[in-house]
């Protein structure tokens, strides 16, 4: 049985009466009934040949005839009037969805701050919307995106003028700087709830709607700045913090004079300070050591990228994020780009505290936008998807409707709705934009172990390692359990000696169910088989380093019924791959393997959950 999103019936006109949205009162009651799930995971060891069937177009193995036999959410979803049956309202006409989650944005509200500041976000309330038309654009007709720290005072000039005019425009326009920056508070900070779902905030980060969301938001506001100017062909830049030519914060956004220039920075990381993409915050924190020389700091971005890139991004989950649907609480597991460089990035360029209330312009989602580097750094985050795609078959976004049949609201260049789907959102080429080319020196940036052997030797001291295991081991520790220290535990290993063709179907990952703090900047590392009794700083350009949990600082509504500590904690998962550590460390015969948690900040009220090896499809 193939899983089957209802088709949208469009009538004739494609304007959204978004006055007319309602709410059904049997669909939460449906959703709470309806809580299984296509497993894209397992945990035993039978296999699963991820590439002989896909269950409707997914990353996902085929399930046997028993499991197909389950009642599948949507259809009763379907069943019990459609998930969107009486939601939205298409000029007398009707839309029936399946499960695809989207904003209500006819219900925009407020957020509250933990000092009882109110953030209202919110932008003009619309009355209707028009669906978005990709352009008409020939291939030699593509604008491109230069890298930030290349531009020439040519492109400088217009760009500052671009955005010298929209941050004049009146705060009631919704092109204007403020509100540009308040799309970004508002779909970030949970100022949308899901459509006919009052209850449950709908969340943009933390998911496969973080690289869609983000590209459609840049794509308004370039429009916006070449409408401004004149110039259709206006393009914005990218920071360009891949490779070593563009690891500080480029020159354009440094000048006081400029608009480009934000005053709410962290001043100790100015230029020419080079940027740490896996930035623990202050030094004062425990087990931090922010130390290293420029080569070495260099060095430990570009392994930082190789992980995050390649071996933490082997499967679509892995890098775009975990499946989001109607009905699922918020942020159920970032993708590896979105947690590192994406995170640290965030927090390495914000005010940390004291010298701001909360990680102030950068390091916060409510202010982030308001920073004009926010757009070069998630134009850089962009171009990562697109390098993504590019740098091997299977890397493919995906094919699932409940992700492509997504959908997002902003106004254009003219101040008109526009309603855009993720599927709109998956080729800059048909978007009208590319980047300029750069070397990936990343590429060629492979962590290495602490202890390189030969293939003979990887053989004699993996049993060696085998036996010392059996009299000395690290214990095996039970979840859930407070990061407040050091935590080390063995994890058995479903299945060892894996052959190419099995690591080329299946990718062996580490998955951590964590909770935690949303309105903390918080980050962990992770390490596997790392031996030093507190890995350092400097472990992470080694393979032992698996990667690491970052959460940028973000609020949620205060709900009915919420109370304390209950309304800050957040609940999601990470997945980090296994299958070029372990072989990189000769670790492929063994029996399990010893897991490291360090806490690095923000590790208040932190818990791991559980964790575990599955296999990923």
């Amino acid at each position: 049985m193939h899983i089957i999103a209802m088709a949208l019936l469009l009538p004739p006109s494609t304007t959204t009466n978004l006055s007319a949205v309602s709410r059904n009162p049997l669909l939460l009651n449906s959703l709470q009934l309806t809580t299984y799930r296509w497993s894209q995971t397992r945990r035993v060891t039978p296999k699963i040949l991820c590439n002989t069937s896909t269950n409707d177009d997914q990353h996902t193995p085929q399930k046997n005839h028993a499991e197909t036999k389950k009642l599948d959410r949507r259809n009763m979803l379907l069943g019990l009037g459609g998930l969107y049956g009486a939601a939205t309202s298409l000029s007398g006409g009707y839309v029936t969805l399946a499960a695809p989650t989207a904003p209500d944005v006819s219900q925009c509200g407020p957020s509250i701050l933990d000092n009882g500041k109110i953030l209202n976000c919110c932008p003009p309330k619309p009355s209707q919307a028009m669906d978005f038309k990709l352009p008409i654009v020939s291939p030699y007709d593509l604008r491109t995106r230069p890298a930030a720290h290349l531009v020439d005072g040519k492109y400088l000039e217009k760009y500052s003028k671009a955005l010298a005019l929209m941050k004049a425009l009146p705060d009631s326009d919704p092109r204007s700087f403020k509100q540009q920056a308040n799309i970004h508070c508002a779909y970030c900070n949970d100022g949308y709830h899901q459509v006919g779902l009052p209850d449950l905030d709908f969340q943009v980060h933390g998911s496969w709607l973080f690289f869609p969301f983000h590209r459609a938001y840049l794509y308004f506001y370039e429009k916006i700045l070449g409408k401004l100017i004149d110039d259709p062909n206006f393009v914005i830049p990218y920071w360009n913090w891949d490779h070593p030519n563009g690891m500080v914060i480029p020159s354009m956004f440094n000048d006081p004079k400029s608009p480009l220039f934000d005053p709410i920075r962290d001043q100790t990381h100015l230029p020419p300070t080079v940027m740490d993409l896996t930035y623990d915050g202050p030094p004062e924190q425990p087990y931090n050591n922010n130390n290293m020389s420029y080569n070495d700091q260099i060095t430990l971005n570009l392994t930082i990228m190789y992980r995050q890139m390649v071996s933490n991004a082997k499967k679509p989950t892995m890098f775009l994020g975990e499946p989001y649907r109607a009905g699922d609480q918020p942020s159920p597991g970032s993708g590896s780009m979105e947690n590192q460089p994406h995170g640290t990035v965030h927090t390495w360029t914000g005010n940390p505290p004291p010298n701001t209330p909360t990680w102030e312009d950068m390091g916060i989602f409510y202010s982030a936008g308001r920073d004009p580097i926010f757009y070069a750094h998630h134009a850089q985050v962009d171009r990562t998807w697109s390098i993504w795609k590019s740098l091997f078959p299977k890397n493919k976004d995906f094919k699932d409707k409940d992700f492509l049949n997504t959908y997002f609201y902003f106004y254009d260049e003219n101040a008109k709705l526009i309603k855009i789907y993720v599927r709109d959102c998956l080729d800059t080429k048909k978007m009208g934009y590319v980047y300029q080319p750069m070397d990936l020196p990343w590429l060629k940036s492979r962590p290495t172990p602490r202890l390189r052997l030969n293939k003979s030797l990887k053989s004699s001291f993996s049993m060696v390692k085998n036996a010392v295991a059996a009299e000395i081991t690290v214990p095996t520790i039970t979840f859930p359990r407070a990061l407040d220290h050091i935590i080390r535990t063995n994890l058995q290993r479903p299945q060892k000696s894996r052959s190419k063709l099995e690591k080329d179907d299946e990718e062996e990952i580490l998955v951590i169910e964590v909770e935690s703090r949303h309105d903390l900047y918080s980050k962990f590392d992770v390490y596997v088989n790392d031996e030093d009794e507190i890995p350092t700083k400097e472990n992470r350009a080694r393979t032992e380093y698996a990667g690491s949990y970052v959460n940028v600082p973000h609020k949620h509504h205060n709900k009915k019924g919420d109370h304390g500590n209950n309304n800050l904690m957040m609940k999601t998962t990470m997945k980090l791959g296994l299958t070029d550590l372990i072989g990189d460390l000769g670790a492929d015969d063994d029996e399990g393997i010893d897991v490291i948690f360090v806490p690095r900040t923000g590790n208040e009220n932190l818990v791991i959950k559980d964790v575990r090896i599955e296999f990923l499809c």
